[in-house]
């Protein structure tokens, strides 16, 4: 168990409690999506190693679905294990966001809660963009012109069929 300064471990603190504060506040899908990137920016501005992507697809469901906002902490591949929602980028080039269902050989494999099969892509430090460190609902995007008027571009990372 690795011991952290009072000062690092106040930080942690403060930024996880944020995190529950905000999410809290959300009840499904009664959220604005400017809302969940609001807060989901306002989290990842605590911390260098956190940044914020839109969910696209419904391999996630319940956990997260269409236009969901997730808060993405980098991690080394090493500190993967079972359990986690690892944010990574596929053979296709595509990222997405999958739970972490086993190691194997050369990584972890991973696979979204309503797909069949696991992806065919192994997570590891080569391809691992970090892990889902909060999640913020919404009731969807406003109409895209609107929506690039008002809001930070911000990545979106699928949580789809295996590949």
């Amino acid at each position: 168990m690795m011991i952290l300064p009072p000062a690092r471990r106040s930080l942690l603190v403060s930024t996880a409690l944020l995190a529950l504060a905000l999410a809290a506040n959300v009840r499904a899908g009664n959220m604005t999506y400017d809302a969940a990137v609001s807060d989901a920016l306002t989290v990842a501005a605590q911390r260098p190693e956190l940044s914020v992507m839109r969910i696209a697809g419904e391999s996630m469901l319940p956990f997260f679905g269409d236009d969901a906002v997730v808060v993405v902490k980098k991690i080394d591949a090493a500190r993967l294990r079972t359990g986690m929602i690892a944010v990574y980028v596929n053979r296709f080039g595509e990222k997405i966001a999958h739970r972490v269902i086993a190691p194997v050989a050369g990584g972890w494999q991973v696979k979204g809660y309503n797909n069949d099969a696991a992806d065919s892509t192994v997570v590891n430090g080569s391809n691992l963009l970090g892990v889902v460190y909060a999640t913020f609902h919404s009731a969807g995007r406003a109409p895209v012109a609107i929506a690039a008027a008002i809001l930070p571009v911000i990545e979106t990372v699928y949580a789809s069929p295996a590949k």
